[in-house]
C-alpha cells in the first residue's frame, strides 16, 4: 500500500511538470516531438533544473535534433508545452548564432553567445495566477524574432522559471529546451548583451525568488534585457 501511494505521488509530480518538445512555425507545430528541438533529459520525468550553475542550464540536452526549422525575421516562433505550463513564473527566450562553418545539428552553444530575444513576464499587480503570469497554464508559448536579427542558423532556448517553491534560494525550477532554426530575411543588427549558460543567473537573483506573503510590488525576471533589434 505504501509503495502504491509513493508511485501515485511520483506520477502526480511528473504530471504537474512539463517540457517543450516541438516548435510552432506559421501556426503549425512540428509533426513529431524532438524533430527540431533537442531532446531534453527530462523527456520522461518532466523534472526541472534547480542548480543555475549546472551545465544543464544551457539546453538540458540529452541529444541533438535531426532537423531545423526555417523562420523569417520578424515572424513568431512558438514552442509546444507538454502538457501545459503548469507552474507560474516568467517564460523567456534566448538565441545563439551558430558560427559560420559549424552545423546547427551538432554545435554546442558554450560561452557568452546567448542574447535574450523575448520575455513573457509578470503583469502587475502581482499574484500567483494567470492575470499576473500570461504564460501560466498555456499549452504553447511564443515570441517574435527581432526583425533586425541577422540571417543564419541559430539555437533558440526557451525557459520557464517556476516560482511556486521559490521562497528560498535554490527553490526555483527551470524547465527548458533548445531548438534548431534558420533565420531568413534578417537584418544587420548586433544582438546584445551576450551571456553564457551557466553564468547568466545567480541563485540569489531576486527574479529566482517568490514570496507569497508579503507579496512583492514589483518583479524583474533574471538575465539581461531583451534585445528588440
Amino acid at each position: 500500500m505504501q509503495l502504491w501511494t509513493s508511485l501515485l505521488l511520483l506520477a502526480a509530480a511528473a504530471e504537474a511538470h512539463y517540457h517543450f518538445p516541438r516548435l510552432i512555425v506559421k501556426g503549425q507545430p512540428d509533426a513529431a516531438d524532438w524533430t527540431n528541438v533537442r531532446q531534453t533529459k527530462n523527456f520522461q520525468s518532466n523534472a526541472g533544473v534547480t542548480d543555475v550553475n549546472s551545465g544543464d542550464m544551457r539546453c538540458y540536452q540529452m541529444r541533438t535534433a535531426p532537423g531545423y526549422a526555417t523562420v523569417a525575421a520578424g515572424e513568431q516562433l512558438g514552442f509546444v508545452a507538454e502538457s501545459a505550463v503548469t507552474h507560474f513564473g516568467p517564460v523567456q527566450f534566448y538565441m545563439a548564432r551558430v558560427p559560420d562553418g559549424a552545423s546547427v545539428t551538432t554545435w554546442d552553444p558554450t560561452g557568452s553567445v546567448w542574447f535574450k530575444a523575448g520575455s513573457i513576464t509578470a503583469v502587475p499587480p502581482l499574484g500567483s495566477d494567470e492575470k499576473t503570469w500570461p504564460a501560466y497554464n498555456k499549452k504553447s508559448v511564443s515570441f517574435t524574432i527581432p526583425k533586425n536579427t541577422p540571417s543564419g542558423k541559430y539555437i533558440v532556448r526557451v525557459e520557464s522559471i517556476a516560482l511556486h517553491q521559490a521562497q528560498s534560494v535554490g527553490g526555483a525550477q527551470i524547465y527548458l529546451s533548445c531548438a534548431q532554426i534558420e533565420v531568413t530575411g534578417g537584418g544587420n543588427g548586433t544582438p546584445s548583451p551576450l551571456v553564457a549558460f551557466p553564468g547568466a543567473y545567480k541563485a540569489t537573483d531576486p527574479g529566482l525568488r517568490w514570496s507569497y506573503y508579503p507579496i512583492a510590488t514589483s518583479y524583474t525576471a533574471p538575465g539581461p534585457k531583451v534585445w528588440t533589434g
